[in-house]
């Protein structure tokens, strides 16, 4: 051995493994900084690393045959040792060079493979440092953008808005959120403006370790904001080693508008719309804002798309006429023709053709293109999850709203839709549970419990989590009239009729609940209280609120099997059962798994009001094993049904699909 080192002294293989360690080692540093920033992938760094510990026995063995000297490179002239210790030697320079080779690979390539990017980001409410409040909006417009723009980015996993505003000043620490909502990154910022000036400060942070990755300040026009969200979505992208596509790239350098009230009246109609409880209050105060956006400037695409969306909102839920339709179209064709890749812009679209048309193919063409540019969107999946179900595929329609729900784990609204799936498909402990973590994302919000309560009933006919539900409503609060709904609904279950009817009286809206007349309710009560008089009276008074929401809407299943419902009490029994008939026709379960089986109980209701007991039960036996139909629990408590009840095939089927329940 001693001869060995002695020869790799004189043939200066020392300093070659030294020099060429120290070279590789600097290499390899520079290479692990620069790559990402040049968005190479990871296993270009690894090549290196293998190529330069492949060359290391290599570069040992030249250095043994080969000396640099004055005259150029020679041959290592040989000592006269014996050829068999030359061999030996030589072998045992190239075993040393590649274990060592092999012991830094060990330590050097598992570091590289670790350190893989977790392309997941929540952008939480940037902190508004400016004097006046009124600049909130303007913070939470800048935090929006920024968020938008990631969504866009196909390689990255970016939480909604939605489920990050919980978190506005509240002080729990990064581990705890990046946890929560199942990212591995947290971006911080907040916004001071001054005038025309607006400064921003941001970090991005670990959420595993809590460590800052980044951070960036900008200050400057307020003209320059848009640009600055630009430039953020980039770094951020850059940093977290995400490909952005040309397209992308694109999408996220286009300004939205250069008028800054436009905006923020975007911004102010988009919260509004996009929040939990989709009051009809907050609903129209919405359109309004949308529609000063689309006036304060004409060619603000996204605002359009926001005003379509919200119209074809408006036409689902509460005023399904021909003038709002005409509406939803006429924004959603605006916002294509001025950007016709407007990813938005096709999801409202593909909203109208869902809401407005009942075009499910149409519709979903629509979501598919929005889908492209907006990976990140909870909105899309969850509408393309809604279209699925209405057609009666369940099991993709659930995966489409749990994908949904992990973009936006702390989104109530699609936590609610997805526990719907649970619910409607008889899963009753699922939907629970997430009902309880919509429940938890909005406390305060009515929504979630009502719908929990309401399965609790369905599920075990239990109606003690209504009763604690409504106690906890505070004083005053009854939006939309659901509250009281709520209460005249739970009094009726339990049979407290005068109670029930003295509670309808007091409310103070003026129109109906669920787009039902008022008067509707009462004359049931009436009917239920055995007061045919009085129950005739406030039916009689239903009627031309019934027909004038029909004429109206002639086209709409519900507000048909409305007026069906109000003949039936008229007695008035074959007009009533072709309206019924007429809902059915219209939303027949074939074309709408998920509303059809509602329209479906209708009529079986008038069936059951007009004495028709046999094709009642033959409705309910078969809605019994239907998604989203009836259930024993609600059957046996409803008073509607009480006209079905001294019949004994009525008992007979509560009993047999009591027994399979």
């Amino acid at each position: 051995m001693t001869g060995f080192f002695d020869e790799v002294k004189r043939r200066k293989v020392y300093r070659v493994a030294a020099a060429y360690i120290i070279a590789a080692g600097g290499t390899i540093q520079l290479a692990s900084a620069a790559f990402p920033a040049w968005e190479l992938p990871n296993w270009t760094l690894r090549l290196v690393i293998v190529l330069f510990l492949l060359g290391f026995p290599i570069a040992l063995i030249l250095a043994w045959a080969y000396d640099i000297t004055a005259q150029g490179v020679r041959v290592t002239p040989t000592t006269v040792v014996p050829g068999t210790h030359r061999r030996r030697n030589i072998i045992m320079l190239v075993a040393t060079g590649v274990a060592i080779s092999a012991a830094a690979g060990f330590f050097l390539l598992p570091r590289v493979s670790a350190r893989k990017i977790d392309k997941s980001i929540a952008v939480l409410p940037f902190e508004n440092r400016s004097d006046e409040k009124e600049n909130a909006y303007f913070a939470d417009g800048i935090q929006d953008d920024v968020l938008t723009n990631l969504s866009k980015i196909g390689d990255l996993k970016v939480i909604s808005r939605t489920s990050v505003m919980p978190y506005r000043e509240k002080g729990s620490n990064v581990r705890e959120i990046g946890k929560a909502l199942g990212v591995g990154t947290i971006l911080e910022g907040s916004v001071r403006r001054i005038g025309n000036r607006v400064r921003v400060n941001v970090q991005l942070i670990n959420a595993d370790t809590d460590e800052h990755i980044w951070a960036e300040d900008y200050d400057r026009d307020l003209t320059d904001v848009f640009a600055i969200q630009t430039d953020l979505a980039q770094k951020i992208a850059r940093e977290l080693q995400a490909k952005l596509s040309p397209t992308e790239k694109a999408q996220i350098e286009r300004k939205p508008t250069e008028n800054s009230e436009a905006y923020l009246a975007f911004l102010q109609a988009h919260d509004l719309f996009t929040g939990m409880d989709k009051f009809r209050s907050n609903t129209e105060k919405a359109e309004q804002l949308f529609e000063k956006a689309t006036k304060l400037d004409p060619k603000f695409a996204g605002a359009f798309a926001g005003l379509a969306w919200v119209q074809d909102w408006i036409y689902h839920d509460f005023d399904p006429t021909p003038a709002r339709k005409e509406k939803a179209q006429a924004a959603a064709v605006e916002a294509l023709r001025l950007q016709p890749n407007l990813p938005e812009a096709h999801l409202a679209m593909g909203f109208y053709y869902y809401y407005c048309e009942r075009d499910y193919q149409a519709a979903l063409n629509e979501f598919a293109i929005a889908k492209l540019s907006l990976p990140n969107s909870a909105e899309v999946y969850m509408a393309i999850g809604a279209i699925e179900r209405r057609q009666g595929k369940w099991e993709k329609s659930t995966a489409n709203l749990e994908r949904a729900a992990s973009l936006s784990p702390k989104d109530a609204w699609v936590l609610q839709n997805l526990a719907d799936n649970y619910y409607a498909n008889r899963n009753f402990e699922a939907a629970d549970k997430v009902f309880d973590r919509a429940i938890e994302a909005a406390p305060k919000s009515f929504g979630p419990r009502a719908e929990k309560a309401k399965l609790a009933i369905d599920w075990k006919g239990d109606l003690s989590v209504m009763e604690k539900a409504l106690t906890n409503v505070p004083p005053g609060v009854d939006p939309d009239g659901l509250v009281t709904f709520a209460r005249v609904q739970l009094l009726l279950l339990q049979r407290k009729f005068p109670d029930a009817l003295a509670l309808l009286k007091q409310s103070p809206q003026d129109g109906s609940h669920y787009d039902k007349p008022r008067e509707l309710f009462e004359g049931a009560i009436y009917t239920f209280l055995n007061d045919k008089e009085k129950a005739l009276s406030a039916f009689e008074r239903a009627r031309p609120m019934a027909e004038k929401a029909l004429r109206e809407s002639p086209d709409d299943a519900s507000r048909h099997a409305t007026l069906g419902l109000i003949l039936a009490g008229l007695g008035e029994k074959d007009a009533a059962i072709a309206e019924g008939k007429r809902a059915v026709e219209l939303l027949p379960e074939s074309q709408d798994a998920l509303d059809g089986p509602k329209t479906t109980v209708a009529l079986a209701q008038i069936y059951a009001w007009t004495g028709e007991n046999e094709q009642a039960l033959q409705l309910l036996d078969r809605s019994l094993g239907t998604p989203n139909g009836v259930t024993i629990p609600f059957l046996k408590l409803d008073p509607i049904w009480d006209s079905l009840r001294s019949d004994p095939r009525f008992q007979a089927l509560v009993d047999k699909d009591g027994v399979k329940t």
